[in-house]
């Protein structure tokens, strides 16, 4: 049975979300683009079609808006085979101190990184629970875990800490619609979401914080990603796979 995955946040030429979308092409499925960037998600959408001949559609949402994402998310459902697994992977970083954080910072980055999770999943959990089948796997950050340490600081660390108890909780309610619901928390990958590309003395500096000798790349987290929404995860719910070169472990 042909069936699709919705990809949030995939239109970064440099990001995560763009080389999931690229991996679970090539492992077959539809892909459903939801991102802010109506162009990029476009360019993408064409350009998976292209490499690895499956249904693409592109939507445009900022995930922030509840309204935005239902919508769009009606579209892609309208336009794609069954809606059978979801990569939350939109968000948004944060360097500023906390002592120097205004409100609209905080809300600013809590809406993308948490609430923006909230409204596709229950979105696409609705669709899923129809077919009673699904797999979902959102982006949490070893900050969740750590408390920072990367490069974004603390409405960052907030808001994907939520991402692993809304994991967790979800995993308990949709688990009986045959719907098993994971989180990734990536260490430091070689993403814009890091401030731009690393400087020489940026990944060195990351590298010693490392049990391996490298930084990460979007690929080793889309290849993560891929494994939480194939076959093979099916008896895995509820987890946080760490994707972070043993940083948390260091």
């Amino acid at each position: 049975m042909s069936l699709t995955a919705v990809v949030t946040g995939a239109a970064s030429p440099r990001g995560i979300g763009r080389a999931t979308a690229m991996v679970l092409a090539e492992q077959g499925w539809n892909i459903g683009i939801l991102d802010i960037d109506v162009e990029g998600s476009r360019a993408l959408a064409d350009e998976i079609t292209e490499k690895h001949n499956v249904t693409t559609h592109a939507v445009a949402a900022d995930v922030s808006d509840e309204t935005q994402v239902r919508t769009a998310i009606d579209e892609l459902e309208a336009a794609l085979p069954p809606l059978a697994a979801l990569a939350n992977i939109a968000g948004v970083s944060s360097p500023v101190p906390y002592l120097e954080l205004t409100s609209d910072e905080w809300h600013r980055v809590i809406n993308i990184n948490l609430n923006g999770v909230h409204y596709v999943t229950r979105r696409v959990a609705e669709s899923m629970v129809r077919h009673n089948y699904g797999r979902i796997v959102s982006v949490s950050s070893t900050s969740a875990q750590r408390g920072g340490g990367t490069y974004s600081k603390t409405p960052y660390s907030v808001a994907k800490a939520g991402v692993i108890g809304l994991t967790r909780a979800l995993a308990r309610e949709l688990g009986p619609h045959n719907i098993t619901v994971n989180a990734i928390a990536p260490g430091p990958i070689d993403t814009d979401i890091m401030g731009g590309p690393l400087t020489p003395d940026r990944r060195e500096a990351m590298i010693n914080d490392l049990l391996v000798n490298r930084v990460g790349t979007p690929n080793d987290v889309a290849t993560a990603i891929a494994f939480l929404t194939s076959e093979a995860s099916g008896y895995i719910s509820g987890h946080t796979l760490n994707v972070d070169g043993g940083l948390y472990m260091h």
